[in-house]
């Protein structure tokens, strides 16, 4: 009678969890990472609240959770019972990453982990947001208890926290959030430049209206409102500029544009508001001129890698991570943060100069090569997994480190 096969070495692929608090953050922002971990033969789980994007994610072949978590709840009872319920859920998947994306599934998620035992432990900080922004009552008291949660779901050394600009980075090892040597810097989520490219029509050559575009959540501390009044001043001024708001208000961060205000600006008429943008590479198609005059505190904004994958010149504000991806004065303009002045000043400057606007663009459009290529950033990202899980192999020749 033959022998039984020994199983022993018998093992599951390793498997990812990768949990955000929407389900669009996941599909626009992290499918091509869950796409690069499922290509290395892993399994990958993707987790947040209910939304319409979870079966967006389940026809790209993805198993989808969905937790009861709300981005605004302050409820403890609520907040307890997401806690449990992530708990249960790691407890159950067993994933060797559990990789979380905002503070909030940072803190949530890394708790979770710990008490399950997940094998390793990534957070990604995309910008600090409005709790460490905000000058807001609500903001300020909640600053101290979100750092203290937060090195406590980032503690012990199977946990990495990845971080998007030098700032944030230097602010987590000051307030000793995580061990220095527990940090990595990756530059945003990456953007896949092949589906961008420099309009040919240039400007200078075509004498056609100039499209100025800000692409981005209606938050006030995103400049909104400092773009609205550039555009008031610099149609008073008889300039034929058309300028476009592609992006909706979010009703889960308490800074958000109520719509009154948008129905006061639409009937003011200087400014298009054309709602969510899916596609956005045609966005960036139509533009001259993109901008985003942020004092958020960002992470990397995303808008500003796909301006400058499209080879697009760009201002926005001198604040952290927006200054990372503008070179004053090589791809873009840097302002100063809520100075409707400067930025008017600075479109200005690039709309009735093509020739410098041309110049920028084509530097931008480098940049995004050389920096925010989603290769780079994936195989950067799968890096820290192999950190954390040393039997994690790179397999796909298409990923190179950067």
């Amino acid at each position: 009678m033959p022998e039984a096969a020994d199983t022993s070495a018998v093992r599951r692929p390793l498997r990812v969890l990768l949990f955000a608090n929407t389900e669009w953050y996941l599909f626009n922002f992290r499918l091509a990472l869950a796409k690069a971990a499922r290509a290395q033969g892993s399994e990958v789980v993707l987790v947040s609240p209910p939304g319409p994007y979870g079966e967006k994610l389940r026809a790209e072949g993805f198993r989808w959770v969905s937790v009861p978590m709300a981005r605004r709840s302050l409820n403890p009872m609520r907040e307890v019972f997401v806690l449990l319920a992530l708990w249960r859920l790691y407890r159950r998947e067993k994933p060797d990453i559990a990789h979380h994306f905002t503070i909030k599934c940072v803190v949530y998620g890394g708790l979770a982990a710990k008490i399950a035992g997940t094998r390793g432990v990534v957070g990604a900080v995309t910008g600090m947001g409005y709790v460490f922004s905000s000058k807001e009552l609500l903001a300020r008291r909640l600053r101290p208890l979100v750092w203290r949660l937060l090195r406590l779901a980032m503690s012990g050394r199977k946990s990495r926290l990845i971080v998007q600009n030098p700032d944030d980075r230097r602010a987590v090892v000051e307030a000793a959030l995580v061990d220095a040597s527990h940090v990595r810097l990756i530059a945003g989520s990456g953007v896949d430049t092949q589906r961008y490219h420099p309009r040919s029509d240039a400007l200078c050559a075509s004498g056609r209206t100039p499209a100025v575009v800000f692409a981005a959540r209606l938050l006030w501390a995103k400049g909104v409102a400092e773009f609205v009044l550039a555009a008031q001043v610099l149609r008073a001024e008889g300039l034929d500029i058309r300028f476009l708001v592609a992006g909706e208000p979010d009703t889960g961060n308490p800074a958000s544009v109520p719509e009154e205000q948008l129905t006061a600006w639409r009937e003011e008429g200087s400014v298009t508001f054309m709602g969510h943008v899916q596609d956005i590479p045609a966005l960036m198609a139509t533009a001259d001129v993109v901008v985003l005059p942020s004092y958020y505190r960002e992470g990397l904004p995303r808008n500003l890698i796909e301006a400058a994958a499209a080879g697009l010149p760009i201002v926005t504000t001198d604040a952290p991570g927006c200054r990372e991806v503008v070179e004053d004065g090589i791809n873009g303009i840097l302002v100063p943060a809520r100075d409707a002045v400067a930025l008017t000043a600075a479109i200005r400057k690039l709309v009735l100069d093509p020739a410098l606007a041309a110049r920028m663009g084509a530097a931008s459009r480098q940049k995004a090569l050389a920096q925010f290529d989603e290769r780079i950033v994936l195989a950067n990202t799968l890096a820290v997994y192999r950190e954390l899980v040393p039997e994690w192999r790179i397999a796909d020749s298409s990923i190179t480190e950067g």
